[in-house]
């Protein structure tokens, strides 16, 4: 499974891993390094973008950042659908990712397609309906609960639903689960750097009660 978190050192830009652990849950090692490519404007220019979906940052693969693992370009975002392209170290397509946010795409969920060369399409909906209809049915007890956090500094507001599972055909290559922030790797058909870079963009849309890695200011 492929986890994003906080590294344990800061290098330079680099504020977030992406850590492999084996099936078993017992051994885990860094395989990806975050850092923004940020554009020309720098990181203003790159907070403005990324309002719009946009998200440009590399994998790298080595402590010094001195060999890429993979990159991600945005590709288009255009009507609440982002397409993201998944670069290897030569400027190689691995892969895309399709973002299509919930009620501007083809559905009511944030639908997540992960399209490999050579490979079957997987597509995965973010939550189950059953338990997006009851988050909504507690959202007003979820508003008092906010504003009351807002006056009182307490309180805990429910996140909605996102686990994901993404289906290709009857097989089901790959899964997100919100406990842990852990992308599971299912078929052994998945590129490894085409996962990873998957658990870093998911985090990057982890929404205004989560923290997205790449939001920072400085």
């Amino acid at each position: 499974m492929l986890t994003t978190k906080p590294a344990t050192k800061v290098a330079g830009a680099v504020s977030h891993v992406v850590e492999l652990t084996d099936a078993s849950g017992g051994s885990s090692r860094v395989v990806a390094r975050l850092e923004r490519e940020l554009p020309e404007g720098g990181i203003p220019a790159y907070l403005a973008a990324r309002r719009t979906g946009a998200r440009s940052f590399v994998l790298w693969a080595d402590p010094g950042r001195r060999a890429r693992l993979a990159t991600v370009v945005t590709a288009s975002v255009a009507d609440g659908v982002a397409t993201y392209r998944v670069l290897g170290a030569r400027g190689e397509l691995i892969g895309t990712l399709v973002r299509e946010r919930a009620l501007y795409g083809k559905g009511l969920r944030t639908r997540w397609t992960v399209a490999q060369p050579g490979c079957p399409e997987a597509v995965g909906l973010k939550g189950r309906i059953f338990w997006w209809y009851v988050w909504w049915l507690l959202f007003p007890v979820q508003v008092a609960i906010g504003v009351g956090s807002l006056l009182s500094g307490g309180g805990d507001v429910a996140r909605g639903p996102r686990r994901i599972v993404w289906r290709a055909g009857k097989e089901v290559p790959l899964e997100f689960f919100s406990d842990g922030d852990q992308v599971h790797v299912h078929a052994p058909w998945v590129d490894q750097r085409l996962a990873a870079a998957l658990s870093a963009l998911l985090r990057s849309f982890d929404g205004w009660l989560g923290t997205p890695w790449d939001d920072r200011k400085d």
